[in-house]
C-alpha cells in the first residue's frame, strides 16, 4: 500500500487551503517570519519499494517537490521531482527501474541536499539556498522539524515567502518615512538595512539566475559542437565517394541522372560544408557568450581574490549586448574602449560587475531617452548621424602611482542637472519615472566601492553634454574591510 500524500503546515487560522496546496496569507507573514510557516511536504516511503511507486507519487500529487527516502522509518535520502523525471527519461531507464528497489536507483544520482532547521528565518534560508551550485539551485529544501522528523519545502514557495516579505518591509519603511520624522535617525538605519536586504537579493538572484542559465544552456552546446566535428568529416567521406562514383561511372541511369537534377547536386557539394561551417562558427560563438554569463556571476568567488578587471567589465558588456544593438529607435550604441595595462586586481569580483552593470545600464537608459528625444525633434536627422552624435559609451581604464585602478565610464547622453547630482548615490532616489527605476542601483554602487573596497565613486555631469562616473579602487585590499 502507498504512503498517503500529506501537504504539511502550521496550524495558523489564516492558511487558505486551495486545490490540495496552502498558501500562507501573506499579511501575516513577517521580517522574523520562519520556515514553520510555509507550506511543506511529508511524503516518505521505503527503500525497498519498486522503483515504480514513485512514479505514481508523483503523477498523484504534480505540486509534490520530492519524497523522502527511509530505511525501516530512519531517513536516508531524498528523490526531487526534477532529478527523478529527467533520470528516468534516459533510454532504458524506466524499464530497468521500475521494478527494482529504490535503493538501487538511488545510488545513481544522490546529490547534495540541503538541510535547514525549521526555527530558522524565511530571510535567513532563502540567503543560504541561494547560495547553493547552480546543478542544485532548484532543489527542494529538506526541513528537519523539532521533533527530530523530516520534510520538504519547494524552492519556488521559499522564494515566494521571501518576496512578500520584501513587500511588507517596503511598506513598514514607507510608513516609518511619513509618520515618523522623531524617530529619523532609526528610519536611516532600516533604510540602510533594507537597501543591503536589496542588494544581497538582487546579487544573489541575478548571479544565480544568469549561473543557472549558462550552465543549462552549456550542456546542448557542447552536445551538438561534438557531434559537428563528426557530421563535418561524415558529410566530407559521403562527397568524396560521391566524386568517385561520379569518376568510376560518368555516365548514370536515367534515375540517377533525375535525382541529380532535382536535388541540385553541384549546388548541395558547394554549400553543405560552408553550412556546416556556419553552424561550427555559431556554436563557438554560444561557447563565448556562456563564458561571459560564467565570469559575470562568478558565483563561486564570493570571497575577495585576484581577477582582470578588464574581464569584468567585458563580461558585462556581453550582458548588455541586446541593449547595446536594439534600444528603441532602432540604432546601435557604440562602445568605445580605452584600455591601459593593468595588474590583476584583489577585488570582490561579483560585487564590483554588479557595479558595471548598474552604471553601464544607466548610460544606456540616458542615451535611449536622448536618441528618442532627437528623432522626435528632427526626423530629417539620419540614424547613422544620430548615432554619432549621440549612441556612444567611452570606457577607459588607467594604473595611478599610487597603485590606484580608475575605471572611467562616460556618456554624451542629456547629462544630469547640477542640482540633482548631489542626490544620486542616496537610497531610493531617482530621476527616472514610476516603475522604471528603483533609486538603488547607484547607492548600491556606493556602497560596493567604498564600504566594501574602500575606493571612491564619483559623478561629473554636465547637463545637455553626457555624464561620466569614475571608480577608483585600490590593487590590494585593506585586510580591515570586510
Amino acid at each position: 500500500m502507498l504512503p498517503e500524500i500529506l501537504p504539511q503546515h502550521s496550524t495558523h487560522e489564516s492558511m487558505l487551503t486551495i486545490g490540495g496546496t496552502t498558501n500562507a496569507n501573506e499579511s501575516n507573514l513577517r521580517l522574523e517570519s520562519t520556515l514553520q510557516e510555509l507550506l511543506s511536504w511529508q511524503v516518505h516511503i521505503e527503500v525497498e519499494r519498486p522503483g515504480n511507486d514513485l512514479s505514481i507519487l508523483f503523477n498523484q500529487e504534480p505540486l509534490l517537490p520530492g519524497i523522502i527516502l527511509n530505511n525501516n522509518q530512519e531517513y536516508v535520502g531524498m528523490i526531487s521531482r526534477r532529478k527523478f523525471f529527467e533520470y528516468m527519461s534516459h533510454p532504458y531507464s524506466l524499464a530497468l527501474f521500475s521494478t527494482k528497489p529504490i535503493k538501487i536507483l538511488y545510488k545513481f544520482f544522490q546529490t547534495e541536499i540541503l538541510a535547514i532547521s525549521e526555527d530558522m528565518s524565511i530571510v535567513k534560508a532563502t540567503e543560504i539556498t541561494l547560495q547553493r551550485p547552480p546543478q542544485i539551485a532548484y532543489e527542494p529544501i529538506l526541513v528537519k522539524t523539532t521533533c527530530g522528523k523530516y520534510k520538504l519545502l519547494d524552492f519556488h514557495q521559499l522564494l515566494l515567502a521571501y518576496s512578500q516579505i520584501h513587500v511588507l518591509t517596503l511598506v513598514q519603511l514607507q510608513q516609518v518615512e511619513e509618520q515618523s520624522r522623531v524617530a529619523k535617525a532609526g528610519f536611516r538605519d532600516l533604510q540602510q538595512n533594507y537597501t543591503r536586504l536589496i542588494q544581497n537579493e538582487k546579487m544573489a538572484a541575478l548571479g544565480q539566475l544568469v549561473a543557472g542559465i549558462a550552465h543549462e544552456i552549456n550542456n546542448p552546446v557542447n552536445f551538438i559542437a561534438g557531434n559537428l566535428v563528426h557530421a563535418i568529416e561524415y558529410s566530407q567521406n559521403l562527397l568524396n565517394l560521391i566524386r568517385l562514383y561520379q569518376q568510376c561511372y560518368p555516365e548514370p541511369e536515367a534515375d540517377i541522372k533525375t535525382a541529380i537534377a532535382q536535388i541540385e547536386l553541384d549546388f548541395l557539394t558547394t554549400d553543405l560544408p560552408r553550412l556546416l561551417t556556419s553552424m561550427e562558427v555559431g556554436t563557438k560563438r554560444i561557447e563565448q557568450i556562456i563564458l561571459s554569463l560564467r565570469n559575470f556571476s562568478r558565483l563561486d568567488e564570493s570571497e575577495k581574490k585576484l581577477v582582470d578587471i578588464h574581464e569584468g567589465i567585458d563580461s558585462t558588456l556581453t550582458i548588455l549586448q541586446s541593449r547595446l544593438q536594439n534600444n528603441q529607435i532602432g540604432a546601435n550604441i557604440n562602445i568605445i574602449k580605452e584600455y591601459s595595462d593593468l595588474p590583476q586586481v584583489e577585488c570582490y569580483a561579483g560585487l564590483l560587475n554588479q557595479v558595471f552593470m548598474n552604471i553601464l545600464a544607466n548610460a544606456i537608459d540616458a542615451i535611449e531617452e536622448s536618441l528618442v528625444t532627437c528623432t522626435e525633434r528632427s526626423r530629417s536627422i539620419s540614424h547613422s548621424s544620430l548615432v554619432r552624435d549621440k549612441g556612444k559609451i567611452f570606457i577607459r581604464t588607467q594604473l595611478t602611482d599610487e597603485n590606484q585602478v580608475i575605471i572611467r565610464i562616460s556618456d554624451n547622453g542629456p547629462g544630469i542637472p547640477e542640482n540633482l547630482q548631489k542626490q544620486l548615490f542616496d537610497p531610493f532616489f531617482t530621476t527616472k519615472p514610476v516603475g522604471k527605476g528603483t533609486g538603488l542601483g547607484l547607492s548600491i554602487s556606493y556602497q560596493i566601492v567604498v564600504e566594501k573596497h574602500g575606493g571612491h565613486l564619483q559623478c561629473i555631469s554636465t547637463f545637455g553634454k553626457g555624464t561620466e562616473f569614475i571608480i577608483e579602487i585600490p590593487i590590494h585590499l585593506n585586510s580591515e574591510l570586510v
